[in-house]
C-alpha cells in the first residue's frame, strides 16, 4: 500500500512542511535522503540540487514524484514517468526558529499529472500555486535578484549612513521602513513608483554621493555607479 506523500530531505523546508502537514492531520512521512524512501502516491524531493538525481534514483516507481528546486528543471526526475516541481517563493529558516508569516507563492511545473499534484500539495500546505512553465534559469535569477539582492542593498545602504555616523545597528533600523515602503509601492505600481535623484535627473546630487563613495570605498562607488546607471536606463525607457 502506498503512502498518500513521502518527503525527503528533513531540511529547513522539509521540517517546516511537516509541522504544517502534522497540523492539519495530513498522513505522511518525513526521511532523511539516506533512509529507503517508502513506495508514495506523491514524493517531494526537499534535498540540496546536487543530490536529486541520487535521491530520486531510491524513489521506488509508480507515483509522482517532485522536487523543490527552484533552479532545476523536472527531467532530472527522470526516467519516473511522472515528474514535476513545486517550489515555494519564499525563504525558511526552519521551524525552530519561525515559519513565513505571509502569504507563499509557489511555482509548479513539469508533467500534467505532477502539476496537479504539486498543485493539490501547494494547497494543502496553504501556499498560493502558479504554473511556471518556462526557462528555470531565468525563474530562479528572479527569486534570487528579490530574495537575496534586498539583503545586500539594505546591509551596503546601512554601510554608507554608518559612515556618517551612524551605527550598524541603528542604520539598518532607520533605513528598513523606507526599503520596504519602496518594495510595497514597487509591487503595486512598478517602475513608475521610483523616487529619488536619478528618477528626477538631479546629476549633481548623483555626482556629489559617487566622490563621497569613492573616498569611503572605490568598490561601492562601482556598485552605486552601477545600480544608478540600471535605475537611469528604467526610467528612459
Amino acid at each position: 500500500m502506498r503512502m498518500p506523500l513521502a518527503i525527503i530531505g528533513p531540511g529547513r523546508l522539509g521540517r517546516s512542511a511537516a509541522r504544517i502537514l502534522n497540523a492539519q492531520g495530513a498522513e505522511f512521512v518525513l526521511i532523511g535522503r539516506g533512509e529507503r524512501a517508502p513506495a508514495a502516491a506523491v514524493t517531494w524531493l526537499t534535498v540540496p540540487d546536487r543530490a536529486i538525481a541520487a535521491v530520486a534514483a531510491g524513489v521506488p516507481p509508480g507515483g509522482v514524484v517532485l522536487h523543490a528546486s527552484g533552479a532545476a528543471d523536472h527531467r532530472i526526475l527522470r526516467p519516473h514517468p511522472c515528474v514535476g516541481s513545486l517550489h515555494p517563493l519564499m525563504s525558511f529558516p526552519g521551524p525552530e526558529i519561525g515559519m513565513p508569516q505571509t502569504e507563499i507563492p509557489a511555482a509548479v511545473a513539469g508533467d500534467d499529472r505532477a502539476i496537479a499534484a504539486a498543485t493539490d500539495l501547494a494547497q494543502l500546505l496553504g501556499f498560493s500555486p502558479v504554473e511556471v512553465p518556462g526557462d528555470r534559469a531565468l525563474y530562479h535569477a528572479a527569486a534570487v535578484t528579490a530574495g537575496n539582492f534586498a539583503t545586500v542593498l539594505l546591509v551596503q545602504a546601512s554601510r554608507m549612513l554608518s559612515a556618517a555616523g551612524v551605527s550598524q545597528e541603528e542604520a539598518r533600523a532607520l533605513l528598513g521602513p523606507l526599503a520596504i515602503t519602496s518594495l510595497k509601492n514597487a509591487i503595486d505600481h512598478g517602475a513608475a513608483a521610483l523616487p529619488g535623484p536619478v528618477a528626477r535627473g538631479d546629476n549633481e546630487v548623483i555626482d556629489a554621493h559617487l566622490d563621497a563613495l569613492t573616498q569611503l570605498d572605490p568598490a561601492l562607488s562601482s556598485f552605486y555607479r552601477a545600480l544608478c546607471e540600471s535605475t537611469r536606463a528604467m526610467t528612459t525607457k
